[in-house]
């Protein structure tokens, strides 16, 4: 016999025999994959996998702040402090990556690395001055071109009219 506190207090005795043996009237069903549990893993896994992209955006931008935030001192540093020999770089850049999933064709996904460019910015602002230089010649030229037009009619109407003058 075994004892048993229930809530009252009371002890409630139960034969108990570990050596009968019970009957079993039912069988066991074999394990088998249940289509909502593997539609919600691959949602799980699917969301798992755009957390990860989302966190590598997320740490790039850090990166690249950071890359801001060294270059503003490197420049402020520098201004104070014409005569003397420049500063070095209070930070240094190595090739830098990041986690990424992909998704391949057949839709299973691939753990992989990222490039993060750290010089794209200044690429870009070089790119940019170098397209407003090249507007502001053409720019330029045809204005001066308008000018000399212009001018070369003055002139030859100041030329004809001297012309007739002196004739007169």
């Amino acid at each position: 016999m075994k004892k048993i506190q229930n809530t009252d207090k009371k002890p409630i005795l139960l034969k108990v025999s570990l050596l009968q043996p019970t009957s079993v009237t039912t069988a066991i069903v074999p394990l088998q994959p249940q289509e909502e549990k593997i539609i919600s893993e691959r949602e799980r896994l699917i969301t798992q996998v755009e957390r990860i992209n989302q966190m590598a955006e997320e740490l790039e931008a850090a990166i690249l702040e950071l890359k801001a935030i060294a270059n503003t001192l490197n420049t402020q540093k520098r201004y104070p402090v014409l005569n003397q020999e420049a500063y070095k770089n209070i930070c240094q850049y190595f090739a830098v990556s990041v986690p990424w999933v992909k998704r391949k064709p057949d839709e299973s996904f691939v753990l992989t690395t990222r490039r993060v460019d750290l010089f794209r910015a200044e690429r870009e602002a070089a790119l940019l001055a170098q397209q407003l230089r090249q507007q502001t010649k053409k720019r330029l030229a045809s204005q001066r071109h308008r000018k000399n037009k212009n001018g070369a009619k003055a002139d030859t109407k100041c030329l004809f009219k001297k012309v007739l003058v002196n004739k007169s």
